[in-house]
């Protein structure tokens, strides 16, 4: 069991059960077990509160399917059938805790009951172990825990069809929190997942499982209706204000090419198109209701051209708004920039995007001093390409890198531009972190999880690789000092019998930690100082 994957729900349950038994074994009080009535009380207290908070979202879809049935309607017909699903299981649950009070009660009028209502801190008969074993899982797999196995199931995948494969994230997220899946027991053998639960389990320990399942499906409720309520983005839009926007392509175009520009209204529905005028032309509109303005100018200078925006009113009238915009007409000049910023770093690809207005790509030429070019696209930190066709790679640093550009027009002439020159960096070193973490505090569970240490760069533009190649932990209590290296990004197994001594108030210590980056040269980085919490 060490090394599977758990979610926090099984950790929870394990650990409860185990506490539980261990309780009943050693003949603990039954005040002691009577202790884990307050984790009944604070899992009902939670459960609650989801209720409360999702009814808020139920309130909203109400309110946004009134404004706008059209968009809201269709998400707000799938949160109330995830309401129904949810309260359909949560109800089914509630009655598997009645059931097992008022029978380990022998009393159907226990006065633990009030309606569905359960007041656990009334249940006299708490520590009784039998009846949630014979209910739950009974002979021959007929106890009802599988039936509550089954709609489980049931409402999980439910709800990820619910989500359409549109947020694997949250999919995930049910999968982990509504796992039924078997699993091994203390002696290692597979167990189905009802005896896990709810074998020789106690009532009291028997409903606060049954609450924590349903902490679990309110839970699973509110991630799948914030999905659906974020899928209406437009649904209450309301027109307030709306102003014209030109946004041309270039403000500079040459004699030869054309002035492209995008005009629209800030605040748009597309439900209806706007109507785009230029004097007595009617502009061509895009998918999103955008005009297209086009014209070839004849001379250079600065051009200057308006029209009108028509939109229908919500009270039916039509509402017009002029608008005005300007641009400039030049001769062909050479225009180069760096896509990511104004320097080029030192030992990686930087991107580079190289254009001569009027003149076709595959006319022009670059040739660059103190680095090399290529073709390689190059990603930023979010794993996107950079814009641009060409990447620059420095070969030395306290030396400007000059590119320099040429073109051929028409008739097979070269013409040569003035070189650009960028100034060269070096790339910033790398923090090293352990358990996402390069001080502060960390508490000692998460601590113990790890399996190394990692190197990254925050807030960096570039997606840039660094691999650490060793470190050493440093652990002190009142027997000395103890030190143990590893040489690769990995902890080893004596490092970790450092860890698992860990204590709070401790503090622990990585140092001496190397790493290589995409250069391959080694750097030292800083010690990672925190303090078991």
């Amino acid at each position: 069991m060490a090394h599977e994957k758990l979610s926090p729900r099984q950790k929870m349950i394990g650990m409860m059960y185990l506490v539980l038994t261990a309780m009943l074994a050693l003949n603990v009080s039954k005040e002691a077990v009577k202790a884990f009535m307050q984790v009944d009380k604070g899992l009902t207290l939670t459960v609650d509160n989801y209720v409360k908070k999702n009814n808020l979202v139920y309130e909203a879809f109400d309110r946004a399917a009134a404004e706008n049935p059209t968009k809201a309607g269709p998400y707000k017909t799938k949160a109330f059938a995830v309401k129904e699903r949810a309260d359909e299981l949560y109800n089914f649950i509630q009655d598997l805790k009645i059931e097992i009070i008022k029978t380990a009660e022998r009393d159907e009028n226990t006065p633990a009951i009030t309606g569905t209502t359960i007041d656990i801190t009334q249940v006299k008969r708490f520590d009784e172990n039998n009846v949630p074993s014979e209910i739950l899982v009974g002979s021959n797999e007929a106890g009802k825990g599988y039936a509550l196995k089954a709609a489980i199931n049931d409402y999980r995948e439910f709800l990820i069809s619910t989500l359409e494969g549109k947020n694997p994230t949250a999919e995930e997220a049910l999968r982990q929190t509504l796992n039924t899946d078997d699993a091994k027991n203390e002696d290692g053998e597979m167990e189905p997942w009802v005896n896990l639960m709810f074998q020789t389990m106690p009532v009291v320990g028997a409903t606060a499982l049954l609450s924590k399942i349903q902490v679990d499906v309110r839970n699973a409720e509110t991630e799948v209706l914030n999905y659906l309520y974020g899928q209406i983005d437009a649904s209450s839009f309301k027109f307030n204000k709306l102003s014209a926007i030109v946004i041309p392509d270039a403000n500079y175009v040459t004699l030869g090419s054309n002035y492209t520009a995008r005009v629209f209204i800030s605040a748009t529905d597309t439900t209806q198109q706007p109507i785009i005028t230029v004097g007595e032309q009617q502009l061509p509109l895009d998918e999103t209701g955008k005009g297209i303005y086009s014209v070839r100018p004849s001379t250079t200078g600065a051009k200057s051209w308006g029209g009108v925006i028509s939109l229908k009113a919500p009270d039916g009238t039509t509402r017009t708004y002029p608008f005005s915009a300007s641009y400039g007409v030049g001769e062909p000049n050479v225009i180069c920039s760096p896509t990511a910023m104004n320097v080029m770093y030192y030992g990686i690809p930087n991107p580079l995007d190289v254009s001569v207005p009027g003149v076709s790509p595959d006319k022009i030429k670059i040739r660059v001093v103190n680095g090399t070019i290529s073709t390689e696209r190059v990603k930023n930190s979010k794993g996107e390409n950079f814009r641009g066709s060409w990447a620059v790679r420095p070969s030395a640093e306290r030396q400007n890198v000059q590119v320099i550009v040429s073109s051929t027009d028409a008739s097979g002439k070269t013409i040569s531009y003035a070189p650009y020159e960028f100034r060269v960096k070096p790339v910033p070193k790398p923090e090293a972190r352990f358990g996402g973490k390069n001080s502060g505090t960390i508490s000692r569970n998460l601590a113990v999880a790890q399996q190394g240490v990692f190197a990254v760069l925050p807030d960096f533009d570039f997606d840039l690789q660094w691999s650490v190649t060793g470190f050493t932990v440093l652990y002190s209590d009142r027997m000395g000092d103890f030190e143990e290296k590893s040489s690769s990004s990995n902890l080893t197994a004596r490092q970790k019998e450092l860890l698992g001594r860990l204590t709070k108030g401790k503090y622990l210590t990585i140092k001496d930690i190397k790493a290589l980056g995409p250069d391959k040269k080694p750097v030292d980085l800083s010690p990672i100082i925190l303090q078991i919490e």
